[in-house]
C-alpha cells in the first residue's frame, strides 16, 4: 500500500485529486476523514497541512507527496524529487507599498520583510548582498505593512489580486513555483512498483494534455504534400475510402499549432476534418 500525502484544502487540494481521478485512482473522501483509502488501486490518501507534507516524507509518515515547490525547497527535508507536475503554479515574489519609488534591489537594505519562508527569502538576500530583517509569520502576510509590522512582503503570488486589494505591487520574482510528486528515499521494492505505475498513469494523461487526434479526408495525389506539413507523433495513419482518390488521413496535432495548420490543409484539398480530444495517450 502505496501512502499520498495531499494538501488538506485549497487549490492544490483540488488538482491533486483530479489528478487521482483522472489516472483512474478512485477515492471515497467522508467528512474530517484525514486517512482515505483507494477502491481500486494499492494507496491511500493522507490529508496534511502543506509546510508538514515534506516532513511527513522524511519521517515515513506518507511515502509520497504531491506538494508546491514552494514548500518543498523552503522546509528542506530529506526528500527525493520524483516529478513535476506541471500545475498549481505559482510565483514567490517581494512585493512593496504601491504608492512606493522603487527603483531596484537595493531598496531592500535595512527594510523588514514579512514572510512565511524565511529560508528562500533569506538565501536570496544574501546572494544579492542585501542586508534585511526577516519577519517571520503564518498566515496573511500581505497585511503586515497595512499595520505597520513590515515595509514590504515575500509571498505566493499567483493572479495578483490578493497584492491589488492590500495596495501592495510585486517588484521582484524570487522563484517560479508548481506541484511536485516527491518520495521518501527509502520506499520498499512493492511501493516502488505502485508508484512506478502511479507515474505510467500520469504520463499518459499528461502526454495527452493539448493533443488533438485530427481526421480528415484527402484527395490521393495530394497525400505526399499534406503529410510534410503534419507534426504527427511518427507517421499518420492513411486508409483507402469508398470514395475513388481518395483516403482518410488520422494523425495527432498539438493545439496550439492546430490553427496554423488547418487553413494550409484545406488549400491543399482537405475536407471532413474532424478534431477529437484524447484523454490518455501512452508513448
Amino acid at each position: 500500500m502505496l501512502r499520498i500525502a495531499i494538501q488538506s484544502k485549497g487549490r492544490l487540494n483540488e488538482d491533486s485529486l483530479n489528478l487521482l481521478k483522472e489516472v483512474g485512482v478512485k477515492i471515497s473522501i467522508g467528512k474530517r476523514t484525514l486517512l482515505c483509502q483507494s477502491d481500486n488501486f494499492p494507496a491511500e490518501v493522507l490529508f496534511l497541512r502543506d509546510d508538514d507534507i515534506p516532513q511527513s516524507i522524511a519521517n515515513n509518515i506518507a511515502d509520497i507527496g504531491i506538494i508546491g515547490e514552494n514548500e518543498f525547497v523552503e522546509k528542506q527535508e530529506d526528500a527525493v524529487l520524483v516529478k513535476r507536475l506541471g500545475f498549481s503554479k505559482c510565483r514567490l515574489s517581494l512585493a512593496i507599498p504601491k504608492e512606493t519609488s522603487y527603483k531596484g534591489l537595493a531598496w531592500f537594505h535595512g527594510k523588514k520583510i514579512a514572510t512565511s519562508y524565511p529560508n528562500i527569502l533569506s538565501k536570496f538576500l544574501k546572494k544579492q548582498g542585501i542586508k534585511a530583517e526577516i519577519h517571520t509569520i503564518t498566515g496573511s502576510v500581505e497585511i503586515a505593512p497595512e499595520i505597520g509590522l513590515a515595509d514590504a512582503i515575500f509571498d505566493i503570488v499567483s493572479s495578483g489580486s490578493t497584492l491589488i486589494a492590500h495596495h501592495l505591487k510585486e517588484v521582484e520574482t524570487v522563484m517560479e513555483s508548481e506541484a511536485l510528486i516527491i518520495a521518501n528515499k527509502n520506499l520498499t521494492t512493492q511501493k516502488q512498483v505502485i508508484l512506478d505505475e502511479l507515474l505510467f498513469r500520469i504520463n499518459a494523461v499528461q502526454t495527452a494534455q493539448n493533443k488533438k487526434y485530427i481526421l480528415m479526408n484527402v484527395p490521393n495525389d495530394r497525400i505526399d504534400a499534406i503529410t510534410e506539413i503534419l507534426p504527427g507523433i511518427k507517421a499518420p495513419t492513411i486508409m483507402p475510402l469508398v470514395r475513388e482518390g481518395w483516403s482518410s488521413l488520422h494523425t495527432v496535432l498539438d493545439e496550439k499549432r492546430f490553427w496554423d495548420i488547418i487553413g494550409k490543409l484545406k488549400t491543399l484539398g482537405a475536407e471532413g476534418i474532424l478534431i477529437l480530444p484524447i484523454e490518455k495517450m501512452i508513448p
